[in-house]
């Protein structure tokens, strides 16, 4: 694990480290790139409310767009930001009280992306098991981590932090097309 590498509650400290990641064209939403611009637009128009809305564990009434365009109910969330001294990505994980079952728009609990000039320093394997507690303190078992099936990288960090292959699916289409795999880390 990278000694460096913490995971930060976003703040407005850390916030330009964000932006700038945005500004280079990085998206904290792998399935859809243009996530970063519409962030961008978030933060100039309302820097507290998107802030306050990274940890969000009562998200009653607010919704999230899929890749698709269509918009969802929102899952309680938390989120941290990968920081060495600068931003290096995000991580949340997102769920449903008192069940570990995720809505068919909700691919799995945990969702990681490093930005693309701090990627291959393990960045991606230490944030995942630094947030296996907060997962565990949100009351899960257990997470589930989803890839496409191509994505070996993604694979080999669920499987560094002791993940099981589940499943192979098809992509709702509200993703795209394509195929998954499915990998559960249990917490307990």
């Amino acid at each position: 694990m990278p000694t460096a590498l913490r995971l930060i509650a976003p703040d407005a400290e850390h916030l330009p480290g964000l932006v700038d990641a945005l500004r280079r064209g990085w998206s904290p939403n792998s399935l859809d790139p243009d996530a970063g611009y519409r962030l961008l637009e978030e933060i100039e128009q309302d820097p507290d409310g998107f802030l306050a809305g990274l940890d969000d564990r009562d998200p009653r009434g607010r919704t999230f767009e899929l890749p698709d365009g269509s918009r969802v109910p929102r899952l309680p969330q938390t989120t941290r930001w990968m920081w060495d001294g600068e931003f290096c990505g995000s991580i949340s994980v997102r769920w449903q009280p008192g069940t570990t079952e995720l809505p068919p728009t909700c691919l799995g609990h945990v969702g990681y992306t490093v930005v693309p000039w701090k990627r291959r320093r393990g960045y991606a394997t230490a944030a995942l098991g630094l947030l296996l507690p907060i997962a565990a303190e949100v009351g899960l078992p257990l997470v589930t981590i989803t890839t496409d099936d191509d994505n070996i990288a993604s694979q080999r960090v669920a499987a560094a932090n002791g993940a099981r292959f589940a499943r192979e699916f098809a992509k709702p289409a509200s993703y795209g097309t394509g195929t998954m795999h499915e990998y559960v880390i249990d917490l307990t």
